[in-house]
């Protein structure tokens, strides 16, 4: 995913100003500078929750065409199994390669619900982390999100500044992504 195609939001402080992509990001934050230069502005990628830098040059320099040949998008890692499994591998059709990508994309469609819930909570918890990790009942709030216990997640951060409550609220829903 590249930059620009991020989803991400802006705060000033415990308030929201700003949610978008990289450039609609990057122009709330110039105006909220603008109009404070002492502003608390963090900016944080929906997707994983953590805090995120921003490029603020209005124009950014076209990348130079690379020379050579195209990348077909495969990458090449170590993979570290036991003889047994090599053995499996090697009897499936296709080979090693094509079986390992057939199991990660059998894997990928039943497993789908069970990561995207563990990926909102990751988020929702990394944003609490750096918004509201000295906030009252915080380490409650903690074993909530990850129990999934939604109601008893918000009331323990009804406290909390609202838009920082919404945030990781909507984090949690998955409404952020």
């Amino acid at each position: 995913m590249s930059d620009e195609d991020r989803d991400l939001v802006l705060f000033d402080g415990p308030r929201r100003i700003a949610r978008g992509s990289d450039a609609a990001v990057a122009a709330g934050f110039r105006k909220a500078l603008a109009a404070s230069p002492q502003a608390a502005l963090r900016v944080f990628d929906l997707a994983t929750g953590r805090p995120v830098d921003l490029h603020l040059s209005e124009t950014e320099p076209a990348p130079a065409p690379k020379r050579g040949r195209p990348r077909l998008g495969v990458a090449a890692r170590e993979v570290t199994l036991l003889p047994r499994q090599w053995d499996w591998l090697a009897t499936q059709p296709g080979g090693a390669s094509a079986a390992l990508r057939r199991l990660v994309d059998q894997a990928r469609k039943t497993g789908a619900d069970d990561d995207a819930r563990r990926l909102r909570t990751d988020a929702a918890y990394g944003f609490m982390v750096e918004m509201a990790g000295d906030a009252p009942d915080f380490e409650e709030a903690s074993r909530a999100l990850f129990a999934a216990d939604r109601d008893r997640l918000a009331a323990l951060i009804a406290p909390w500044p609202a838009d920082i409550r919404a945030q990781i609220l909507e984090l949690f829903d998955g409404e952020a992504a």
